[in-house]
């Protein structure tokens, strides 16, 4: 059957709104996240609706749903967006030794802890590609989406991408263990490891509040066998170890956090057992740009730092396009 529209033109930048829409969920959540009006967002997607000639919306009680169309429409996005990055890549892949910019989103514990010593590597190395860091949360993906960064260091998280998730390309870069802070002068502070289930009637602090690395947290000590008592939150992993050495209670703190020694008055330990809890790093870059003479020296030198801080193996750092100028 033949088309009521033999050829159609489609905007990306329409596509990439009824993508943040499926996010989302309704118009006005992804007016916030687009930093747009909730009616610019029905014009966005009306005027997409009209250039492909089928209905993308229908409505769901106050809200509205996806339509069969617009779900198949999405599959074919995220391919169109791989080709795109790829393109740029091989463009910018014409000219050896270009100067560019690379801007990476990162949490605080790993711009000290690998952030920060790759980009000595990379300055030695590639002098010429020009890195620029952001601080940044859970909204990462969101960022990496509207091309606002081009690459980010993030954590294994419920509500996270999946490993299969054909948008981003993805490399391993550590295992961040979580190890126990206790105060100076503690019961257990004289023990080699700790036993979580033996602090399971103590205070406790936990940090990166509402984050993945409380769920972790939080996880290990049901794993334990207990739910902790949990009396202090922050963010910032400096304030936990300070809580802990004023003997306000215990925590759990990543490895990266704690550096080459914890602040006077607390003792860090790794929990006792086997299967000791930590956070998984990676780091991802939007599918096809992996290509770019830019981008991948900045994760050969992320996986080459992460290798160092482990010991362990790292992946093969992504291979840049070579073409020749005919």
């Amino acid at each position: 059957m033949e088309s009521s529209k033999s050829t159609f033109t489609i905007d990306i930048r329409r596509l990439r709104v009824l993508r943040e829409l499926r996010q989302r969920g309704t118009i006005g959540a992804t007016a916030k996240a687009l930093h747009l009006t909730p009616s610019a967002i029905s014009q966005q997607i009306a005027a997409l609706s009209r250039e492909i000639g089928v209905p993308l919306l229908t409505p769901q009680g106050r809200g509205v749903r996806l339509t069969q169309q617009a779900e198949l429409l999405l599959e074919h996005a995220t391919a169109i967006d791989v080709e795109l990055e790829r393109a740029r890549a091989d463009l910018a892949a014409f000219e050896e030794g270009s100067v560019g910019r690379v801007v990476l989103g990162s949490f605080a514990t790993a711009i000290t802890g690998l952030v920060a010593p790759a980009l000595e590597r990379l300055r030695r190395e590639r002098p010429r590609v020009r890195l620029a860091i952001r601080e940044i949360g859970a909204e990462c993906f969101t960022l990496l989406d509207r091309g606002e960064l081009d690459v980010v260091i993030t954590v294994d998280h419920r509500g996270g991408p999946t490993r299969g998730d054909h948008r981003y390309a993805r490399w391993d870069l550590l295992d961040d263990h979580l190890l126990v802070a206790v105060p100076h002068g503690h019961p257990l502070a004289a023990k080699r490891s700790i036993d979580l289930l033996a602090l399971a009637d103590e205070p406790w602090i936990v940090g990166g509040t509402g984050g993945p690395c409380q769920e972790s947290g939080l996880a290990a000590c049901a794993a334990a066998g207990f739910t902790p008592d949990v009396v202090h939150g922050v963010d910032d992993w400096s304030a936990l170890l300070r809580l802990v050495a004023a003997g306000c209670g215990v925590g759990l703190v990543p490895e990266l956090a704690v550096g080459s020694a914890p602040p006077a008055g607390v003792v860090i330990r790794p929990p006792s057992g086997l299967q000791r809890p930590c956070r998984h790093l990676y780091a991802a870059v939007r599918a096809g740009a992996e290509r770019s003479p830019c981008i991948a020296p900045v994760v050969a030198a992320l996986l080459a730092t992460a290798q160092e801080h482990s010991g362990t193996p790292a992946q093969a750092a992504p291979r840049v396009a070579r073409l020749k100028a005919r």
